[in-house]
């Protein structure tokens, strides 16, 4: 099936980029789409379709060729996101979270972090994420209280973790501390280590959730825990919150690109079902009523992707782009959560049945206006840039 004809808004591909997502196509259809309700049904962690993404190297994707990555643009790893959202959003969530503590090595490492760490990142060989959110710190990541003290050539660190993506399955976290709890303002005193397990570093549960499954998230403990002081990012103290925010500029385009495609698969199951059911003897997708919620749920997606493409070809610029990330971040997440329920009115009774991909939807849309900054927050940014960005 040609590109045209699988994309109602197929945008414009070059031939690399073309082949890449084929690539991911081929992966979906053949290893995701069959077991995808297994997995789901039991939130059993995908371990074969990991190494499957090994293969695809996407665990390198953003990573640059000289490290053994893809080097690819936000633009395409967009697309990437998106595609494989429409089949099961958790895969996404298995190389964001790593993705995000590549880019933190690979725009603010020294060459020794960056020579040692990122090609083992780029194979998967070594794999895991962003370990920020704490019990009572979420999105006021300057309240944190785990604490990094200096002691010769190393640090030790005391404090916990929680929400952690990868953080049962992965092995090294780009881990946020404070090395200066007096310093003022708060963001100088906070720094970010890579912290791989070992004597000190504690996986205290699982945590359940409503959606999302497959994917593990946990609680992480750290008690004594040493690390070299070669594992500072950038060497240097109180640069942390600012390597982390710049990394979360990626993983917002990441969740808005996840955005736009359960929008998409919503929309996609919506116009297929509405012209295979009938009431009052015609396909519904006659009567005026689903028409509307068809049209809305199109013009969603669309808005939503173009936002979306935006943010990333900014941030392929080098760009600031904490603006753009934020409102194809809150608009397409948005768009999840109105289409997925749109698409509950169209399919009616069948929408709620676990026999249909629906449910899933319905189920992991919510956490897309959470993760990464809440929505409320992204509104915050957005204004704020715009003040500055267009003084009197």
């Amino acid at each position: 099936m040609s590109e045209a004809k699988k994309n109602i808004y197929p945008g414009a591909l070059d031939e690399s980029e073309g082949l890449i997502l084929e690539s991911i196509d081929r992966f979906l259809e053949r290893d995701v789409k069959p077991h995808v309700h297994a997995l789901e049904k039991d939130d059993i962690y995908p371990i074969e379709m990991v190494e499957k993404m090994k293969e695809l190297g996407l665990f390198g994707a953003i990573i640059a060729p000289e490290y053994g990555g893809l080097g690819l643009s936000a633009r395409t790893y967009s697309r990437i996101v998106e595609r494989i959202s429409r089949v099961w959003m958790s895969l996404t969530g298995i190389f964001n979270s790593h993705l995000i503590m590549c880019a933190a090595v690979q725009r603010f490492g020294t060459e020794q972090q960056k020579s040692k760490f990122l090609p083992k990142f780029a194979a998967g060989e070594v794999r895991g994420g962003l370990a920020l959110t704490e019990p009572d710190c979420g999105t006021d990541l300057q309240a944190i209280r785990t604490v990094a003290k200096k002691d010769g050539d190393s640090y030790v660190i005391n404090g916990t973790k929680t929400w952690i993506s990868n953080g049962i399955h992965g092995s090294c976290f780009a881990l946020l501390v404070k090395t200066d709890p007096n310093a003022q303002p708060r963001h100088r005193g906070i720094s970010l280590f890579l912290a791989e397990k070992h004597d000190g570093f504690k996986v205290s549960r699982k945590l359940e959730k409503l959606g999302y499954k497959g994917i593990d998230s946990a609680e992480l403990i750290f008690e004594d825990y040493r690390v070299p002081a070669d594992r500072l990012i950038s060497g240097t103290e109180g640069s942390g919150l600012k390597h982390a925010l710049a990394g979360l500029e990626l993983g917002r385009i990441n969740v808005a690109a996840r955005g736009v495609g359960l929008a998409r698969a919503a929309l996609d199951e919506s116009i297929a079902y509405s012209q295979v059911r009938k009431t009052f003897g015609k396909p519904i997708c006659e009567h005026q009523a689903i028409q509307i919620h068809l049209a809305n749920m199109a013009t969603r997606v669309e808005a939503a992707r173009l936002l979306t493409e935006s943010a990333a070809a900014a941030y392929d610029r080098g760009e600031r782009c904490d603006m753009e990330a934020g409102m194809a971040k809150l608009y397409a997440t948005e768009a999840a959560v109105s289409n997925t329920m749109d698409a509950m009115r169209v399919h009616g009774g069948y929408g709620y049945s676990k026999e249909f991909n629906l449910e899933r939807y319905y189920r992991d849309a919510p956490l897309l206006t959470i993760g990464e900054g809440t929505n409320e927050i992204q509104r915050l940014i957005i204004a704020r840039q715009l003040i500055e960005r267009n003084p009197v």
